[in-house]
């Protein structure tokens, strides 16, 4: 089992950044692939970015590439998500999330989840 934990969210301007992460438990971390997801109020939940196990590719939506990095280093267990540019839009609770069947843009493909951490892009 992985127990997840977001961390770095907060309220921000539009045009600022912020990192997020994405603590595991476990020694098994390196196995995983792992995604980022955003649920806004009254959305459904949103793929935003996903990367293998490796590290070695990476993945976003249309909605965030360019604006968005996604990454991880296995040896602390940890991923991150770094978002430049914000817009009011990105607005949401982020999620993390892992998969050990590899990348998916499907949140109901991933087994484990963080409890999220909320992201607030004042105009």
């Amino acid at each position: 089992q992985v127990q997840l934990v977001e961390s770095g969210g907060e309220l921000v301007q539009a045009g600022g950044s912020l990192r997020l992460s994405c603590t595991a438990s476990g020694r098994t971390f390196s196995i995983y692939a792992m995604g980022w997801f955003r649920q806004a109020p009254g959305k459904e939940r949103e793929f935003v970015a996903a990367i293998t196990s490796s590290g070695g590719a990476t993945y976003y939506a249309d909605s965030v590439k360019g604006r968005f990095t996604i990454s991880r280093d296995n040896a602390k267990n940890t991923m991150y998500l770094i978002m430049n540019s914000l817009k009011p839009e990105d607005t949401a609770v982020y999620y993390c999330a892992s998969n050990r069947a590899g990348v998916s843009f499907d949140h109901t493909r991933y087994d484990y989840w963080g409890q999220g951490t909320q992201v607030t892009v004042s105009s």
